[in-house]
């Protein structure tokens, strides 16, 4: 659907930045660490990245410091780890310009559609092919972050967009009812997932009793089925 991701881990902890490698690997993405600062630094003038996982408690300039710094020259996202969990804290990662903050421990799902979320909303270059799923007479803008049917807008609600949008990271891939719940950000059980799945199979489904599109996967979840 789009060239492969290039990510910059930063973490100083070997452990955890490899842990991040590898899993972060698996979801597609390529992965490149930094132990500090510095060497992040040093990669960001060899390569070019999508985005940067830092690390903020780093021996020398920490993250908030090292964000700060960069927000100077690029607009390159940048997601925040942590081990602190107060308002405040993540309040001073936001002001220094990060995109999103995750605390730690956190469930390695969650980061990874954190990451989705914010590629996504990042402007693509003028010119650069803006990626689209059809499906049926739909075309979902994953850029504008919007769905189309022929030339007119369908009206989705956050939650069914974010659901939506979710399933189109990754066509044909069974998508796990808690990974989906943890894209919408939906509070309570999981199943309020099929919830909001019946409802947006009204909207894009000839008939949504015999759905060709958004199909369920019994025992998992849900899957988007383009052209």
């Amino acid at each position: 659907m789009a060239p492969e991701q290039h990510l910059l881990v930063v973490d100083d902890d070997s452990r955890l930045r490899e842990l991040l490698r590898r899993f972060l690997t698996g979801e597609g993405f390529r992965v490149t660490t930094a132990v500090d600062a510095a060497e992040a630094r040093a990669k960001l003038e060899s390569f070019d990245f999508d985005l940067l996982v830092v690390d903020v408690m780093m021996p020398g300039e920490n993250g908030y410091d090292f964000t700060k710094s960069l927000r100077e020259t690029s607009r390159i996202p940048i997601l925040m780890l942590t081990a602190m969990a107060e308002p405040k804290n993540r309040i001073a990662g936001l002001e220094r310009g990060a995109d999103d903050y995750v605390v730690k421990p956190f469930e390695p799902r969650e980061l990874v559609l954190r990451i989705r979320n914010i590629l996504q909303r990042v402007p693509r270059e003028e010119g650069e092919r803006v990626p689209e799923i059809r499906f049926g007479l739909f075309v979902l803008d994953l850029r504008r972050r919007e769905l189309r049917k022929g030339a007119d807008p369908v009206r989705l609600t956050e939650t069914e967009l974010a659901l939506l949008l979710a399933l189109a990271r990754a066509p044909g891939r069974a998508m796990t009812r808690e990974d989906l719940s943890l894209a919408a950000e939906l509070k309570g059980t999981v199943r309020r997932v099929d919830v909001q799945m019946t409802r947006l199979r009204r909207k894009i489904e000839a008939d949504p009793r015999f759905p060709r599109h958004l199909q369920t996967v019994r025992g998992t979840g849900y899957v988007l089925n383009p052209d």
